[in-house]
């Protein structure tokens, strides 16, 4: 009898203590996700226009998106569409921007269209990501470009003033629409994006590119800003070698026959060091290339209103990305 108690209170034991590691593990997990992955949605700011979601079919494919569009809006104004990352879709950007485009369009006055990739990824010009239906690739960029022209006809846009951009999967994604959609987008603006290594590289270039800006952070965990694979932490994704930030903005300078070394430029933002560097055929016309490296800035669009995960590497809360990228497009 002695010899039962005595088993079941060792049994006991070893079953509080099995459940006090339990919980410790758990408890350590939650810490460990609320430290590096967690990040708190920004508040939404107060916006003259509605939200509205859609679908479009192209090939045997129904796609959706999400457009904002200011009260008022005029006839006639420009269209910026603005891309997600690998594994999200437009209301995420959306918010990981602060909503910092509908915050412009109201200030501007332009639409803002906030397109969902097929699968995890968009279909870029990398060999590597999720971008397959049925065996068959997605053809992202013809989606877009139906895209673009439907909702320029319906809401009465300029066809003349569309612009592309977007973060990380969505910025690589505005690389290809500068290299096979010229004609569509007036100018593309790429986020923690760089170009791929020629054995990584797929897209078929049409010719002439449209002004194209990179912004990149030159301590990006995934995408590194000296070029390498693009990965995280050697585990969680892989898609393939990338060039450098700097090469990346060189090949597009050389696709428009633009010689010489870029104009530099450094500024502060709130403590954020910045370099930005400017290619242009002469001083008498805009900028046609432009790279921005937020020294110590990770994987992300910077902006006043969102904190990324620190998954992601150092997330400085300056300069405001939206409104550097709005300025580059104005200009052209």
């Amino acid at each position: 009898m002695c010899e039962g108690n005595l088993l079941r209170r060792m049994l006991l034991r070893i079953a509080r203590y099995c459940l006090l590691g339990l919980i410790g593990i758990v408890a350590l997990a939650a810490a460990l996700f609320g430290y590096f992955i967690y990040s708190p949605d920004p508040a939404p700011p107060r916006l003259s226009g509605e939200l509205e979601r859609g679908a479009i079919e192209v090939g045997t494919l129904n796609r959706k998106y999400m457009s904002y569009i200011p009260g008022a809006l005029p006839e006639g104004s420009p269209l910026v569409i603005v891309m997600h990352g690998s594994g999200e879709n437009g209301a995420r950007i959306r918010l990981e921007t602060g909503y910092g485009f509908d915050r412009l369009a109201d200030e501007f006055g332009f639409a803002v269209l906030y397109p969902d990739s097929y699968s995890d990824d968009w279909n870029d010009c990398g060999k590597f990501g999720d971008y397959t239906e049925n065996g068959r690739e997605v053809d992202d960029v013809s989606f877009l470009v139906a895209l673009v022209e439907r909702f320029v006809t319906e809401h009465r846009l300029d066809r003349n003033r569309v612009f592309a951009t977007g973060v990380s999967a969505g910025g690589f994604m505005s690389l290809r629409l500068a290299l096979e959609a010229p004609a569509s987008f007036r100018a593309v603006a790429a986020v923690a994006a760089s170009m791929q290594t020629t054995d990584n590289f797929k897209c078929k270039p049409v010719g002439t590119v449209p002004p194209v800006l990179i912004m990149d952070g030159t301590k990006d965990p995934l995408v590194p800003f000296q070029g390498g694979e693009v990965n995280l932490l050697g585990l969680f994704y892989k898609g393939g070698n990338v060039i450098s930030a700097r090469q990346s903005a060189q090949y597009f300078a050389d696709l428009d026959h633009i010689d010489g070394q870029p104009e530099s430029e450094q500024s502060v933002s709130d403590g954020v060091a910045i370099e930005r560097l400017r290619w242009r055929k002469d001083a008498n016309v805009e900028t046609a290339v432009e790279l921005v490296a937020i020294r110590n800035g990770g994987h992300g669009l910077p902006q006043h209103y969102f904190r990324r995960p620190r998954l992601l590497g150092p997330s400085p809360m300056s300069p405001d990305g939206p409104r550097l990228i709005w300025d580059f497009f104005a200009k052209h």
